[in-house]
């Protein structure tokens, strides 16, 4: 801080300048140390979302995170599911292995396809779970991500009809709309924590 010769009626003003501050990360989309740089910006936007979709969910019981608003809605927790199993489904289209066991992949898979056996089969866990299995797909994305360079976005797997930019943009619009969906779960969710206390009280 410094004073300044610019004055006011006499009295002379405070002249703070910016300097040296560090860049907030999570709120910077561009280029990053360790990956060429399209696939850095692409990085830093999938890091965008995940970490709003680890901010909204992180401190949500296990009772909000199993509420379904009906019968054919899916629980914020099974869409976390959702995201990461959408996740390893792009890492083995892209990359072509996700290096997941059998048992692994069945899991995504009830997660990938939701509906009646995912209600059914992805309940009773706290966010730490959820937020783990999401966390793991995410840091393997990054590590593939590493070896690959600029040209690599551009490349049409065999099989596929569109190119691995696409596919990852995909991943990144797809935790968005999920996030919205999250978002809106959970204003639905009812003062379930306050009707278990009159509940209690009532037994007592």
């Amino acid at each position: 801080m410094n004073t300044s010769k610019e004055h006011f009626e006499g009295n002379y003003s405070l002249q703070i300048q910016g300097k040296n501050i560090k860049r907030n990360v999570p709120n910077y989309i561009g280029p990053i140390e360790g990956y060429t740089p399209q696939i850095g910006t692409l990085v830093t936007m999938l890091n965008n979302l995940s970490d709003r979709v680890e901010y909204a969910v992180g401190n949500m019981t296990q009772t909000e995170l199993d509420y379904q608003l009906d019968e054919k809605s899916n629980s914020i927790g099974a869409l976390i599911m959702h995201l990461a199993a959408t996740e390893v489904y792009y890492q083995e289209a892209t990359f072509g292995n996700s290096n997941l066991s059998e048992e692994e992949l069945e899991e995504l898979k009830i997660a990938m396809e939701l509906g009646d056996k995912g209600r059914q089969h992805i309940k009773g866990h706290d966010a730490v779970y959820y937020l783990d299995i999401y966390k793991k797909a995410r840091q393997k994305t990054l590590e593939l991500l590493k070896e690959k360079d600029d040209a690599w976005l551009a490349e049409v797997p065999n099989g596929s009809y569109v190119n691995n930019h696409f596919s990852w943009f995909h991943v990144m619009e797809h935790q968005s709309s999920h996030l919205g969906q999250i978002l809106l779960l959970q204003k639905r969710i009812p003062e379930i924590n306050s009707l278990e206390l009159k509940d209690d009280k009532k037994v007592d």
